[in-house]
């Protein structure tokens, strides 16, 4: 199911998030702008090039202009590539990256390869351009990988160098596979596929992903359970950015069942793509949290956080009936949840969980 385009309004809202100090509130902000695509690139583009505006929020911009993939951003993308923050330079590089198979690709290949080879650039924006080029083709990259292997940074002389096994593996042919059934035996390598080209899989296919890593999570190791755990996180990420509510049973029910801190992606998704259902889920995170020895200040406040945000985009107002009934079910609770700043009150005026 994909979510309908969003008015003039809700883009300056979006837009405004992306300054957000919250990164749930500028993940959100990022995937529903991907969702309005094209609609939404000229203000993204107008923050992208404002040197006034935030890093924060430039490389936030430059994030959704990237998963638009809108050739508008490209001559602007090149040019931040020699911005002076890291971020949002790095951000940049991702949108060169969308296009390096482009008519233009020539140019961009040369433009970026410069930038890997360049010793004098930062090792974030020089590791963002290397991981660019780590998608084409390995007899393209083959030359950038032999110059790169003389850098006194170990990390860059060995980014483009094939691992031992699957030499000739994309990451789309990873995806594939494990979509097909084959998830293999690396989390970490399978999270950096999602990341780097899950916009690139139909959301069919991501949901299949979701649901294939959760029966793994469920079977393997409790020490390999977090890591399996953010694989379906930035599966969940990769959903909402195509606007899809494929996944948004297991969004509720993660978060629902939740009993400590979970991956902030899950949050992220469910900013972009949650609506009333998803509110008491949250509602029982929050609960339960609060009922801790320790509440996790950190966790209830991106949990009230993204509450908030469903309820504001989906104009839930008291009289609706998922909101009736969280206030039934932990009185107090609701004012808490929905208040402009949410601070967790003390313990002792919290009520029972009910769950």
């Amino acid at each position: 199911m994909v979510i309908r385009a969003s008015s003039g309004k809700e883009v300056e809202a979006l837009v405004g998030d992306l300054s957000s100090p919250s990164a749930v509130t500028r993940d959100g902000a990022v995937a529903r702008l991907t969702v309005i695509g094209a609609r939404a690139v000229q203000r993204l583009l107008d923050v992208a090039r404002t040197a006034t505006a935030s890093p924060v929020a430039r490389a936030a911009a430059f994030r959704a202009l990237e998963a638009i993939a809108e050739p508008r951003a490209l001559a602007t993308a090149l040019t931040a590539t020699s911005d002076p923050d890291p971020a949002v330079a790095s951000a940049a590089l991702g949108v060169a990256r969308a296009f390096l198979k482009d008519s233009q690709g020539v140019k961009i290949l040369d433009h970026v390869t410069a930038i890997a080879l360049d010793r004098g650039r930062d090792r974030d924006v020089r590791l963002a351009a290397i991981r660019a080029l780590s998608e084409l083709e390995p007899d393209t990259i083959q030359p950038i990988a032999t110059e790169l292997e003389s850098d006194p940074d170990s990390e860059i002389a060995n980014a483009l160098k094939p691992p031992p096994r699957r030499k000739s593996v994309s990451q789309i042919e990873r995806l594939n596979e494990a979509a097909a059934g084959t998830i293999g035996d690396d989390p970490a390598a399978l999270r950096r596929a999602l990341a780097r080209s899950g916009h690139d899989l139909s959301p069919s296919a991501l949901h299949q992903i979701v649901e294939l890593v959760r029966v793994r999570e469920g079977a393997d190791s409790p020490a390999r359970k977090s890591e399996w755990m953010a694989v379906r996180a930035a599966a969940h990420i990769a959903l909402a950015h195509r606007g899809s509510r494929l996944g948004l049973y297991d969004l509720r029910d993660t978060v629902g069942h939740a009993r400590e801190p979970i991956a902030v992606e899950f949050l992220s998704a469910m900013t972009a793509i949650g609506e009333s259902s998803s509110l008491e889920p949250i509602a029982t995170a929050y609960a339960h949290a609060k009922s801790g020895a320790r509440p996790d200040v950190w966790w209830l406040t991106h949990l009230g956080e993204t509450f908030r945000a469903i309820v504001a985009r989906e104009r839930v107002t008291r009289g609706h009936q998922a909101l009736k009934k969280i206030e039934k079910r932990w009185p107090g609770l609701l004012d808490e949840l929905t208040a402009s700043k949410s601070r967790p009150k003390p313990k002792a005026q919290s009520q029972k969980s009910g769950a």
